[in-house]
């Protein structure tokens, strides 16, 4: 593809279809979790979305892992891959999407009432990429599913898709992971964790137990860190440049000079309002904590994709991934894709990746 065809207005503009609707968000009381850290959650919840009809045989499910901010509805920020005619077609297979552990979309998080009938905030324990995984295995038994026809997921959603074929490897039989990796490097964990000092120096914070909105313009710095790593130098160039924001010259004060800088600044305000500080603490914390070593005691066919131009999530790191499939003796496949859009491709891919996946699916189908 070449970037005369790239039309990044449509792209990169905002989809009020991404949005989780309430009348299609179902909810899954689990009852007690035991973690990781050796704590316990007495209740937890799982908000989650459903598409399609499962089969006779019930071989034809599908569940869909969400990325870092992201939430149960798959069809809206994954839209170019699931949905009726899409790579994950609707129309074809039961897609599942569940918020995760520890999120701020209806699952059980930091912002969810604790026993005492007060906010967990950072009472909250501590949980794992692993953690995500075991509750989603027990929303799948809640809904008599015993064996998914493919575990999908970008980014934080790939980690999980990876544990996946570990963890319940009898219950896994494609897992599609994509612009994602074994376990973080030092930049990435020190990319995450200046994004958690952004929000832990808001004086709003104020230890996690904060009441109201929070901080919120820690949350914003946050989460403008987390956009410079989702795209590319190219994509910054072609999107913006040096362009001014609604000015013919530069104010010489500290105000928005460029449309980079009103970019930025507009999507850490907008995030603010949609998702909750702790677990944005939370979340990044897992994934840094997430260390898959090997894949020995997997059996599912692997796909692995990543893009030329995703920095933060290297190809190397996926290669890596194909090299453990193939240790582990599973059948695999690395595919790195050459498009312009760094770590934000696997959102807005749906051709190439979308083909890979459809021609994997299509093999394991009964």
């Amino acid at each position: 593809m070449s970037q005369s065809e790239l039309d990044f207005g449509k792209l990169f503009q905002e989809n009020e279809n991404a949005k989780p609707k309430p009348e299609s968000r179902l909810t899954a009381r689990l009852g007690r979790q035991d973690l990781e850290c050796g704590q316990s959650l007495e209740e937890v919840e799982v908000a989650y979305e459903t598409w399609g009809e499962l089969n006779q045989h019930k071989s034809n499910a599908i569940l869909v892992c969400h990325a870092l901010t992201g939430d149960s509805h798959c069809t809206g920020w994954w839209a170019n891959m699931v949905g009726p005619g899409r790579p994950i077609d609707t129309d074809r297979y039961f897609v599942i999407c569940s918020n995760s552990l520890g999120g701020c979309q209806g699952s059980t998080g930091p912002a969810s009432l604790a026993q005492d009938g007060k906010k967990y905030g950072t009472r909250f324990p501590h949980i794992t990429v692993g953690d995500m995984v075991n509750v989603q295995a027990r929303l799948l038994d809640h809904l008599g599913i015993e064996r998914l026809l493919c575990v999908a997921g970008g980014s934080m959603g790939g980690m999980q898709a990876i544990e996946w074929s570990v963890r319940f490897p009898s219950r896994v039989q494609v897992c599609f992971a994509t612009a994602a990796c074994a376990r973080h490097n030092a930049m990435q964990i020190g990319f995450n964790e200046t994004a958690r000092q952004a929000i832990m120096r808001d004086p709003d914070w104020q230890a996690g137990n904060y009441q109201g909105e929070g901080p919120i313009n820690g949350l914003a710095v946050s989460r403008m860190i987390g956009h410079l790593t989702f795209l590319s130098e190219e994509s910054f160039a072609l999107k913006f440049g040096r362009r001014l924001q609604d000015r013919a010259t530069l104010s010489f004060q500290f105000e928005t000079d460029f449309q980079v800088e009103s970019y930025l600044n507009y999507q850490g305000d907008k995030f603010s309002t949609r998702f909750d500080a702790n677990s944005m603490l939370y979340i990044t914390k897992a994934i840094d904590y997430f260390d898959r070593q090997d894949l020995l005691g997997a059996s599912c066919e692997f796909l692995f994709v990543s893009y030329s131009s995703d920095w933060i999530y290297p190809s190397s790191q996926s290669e890596e991934l194909h090299q453990m499939a193939q240790q582990a003796r599973c059948a695999s496949r690395h595919l790195c894709i050459d498009l312009p859009f760094g770590h934000d491709s696997f959102l807005l891919d749906g051709e190439f990746q979308g083909s890979a996946l459809t021609q994997v699916l299509s093999r394991n189908s009964g």
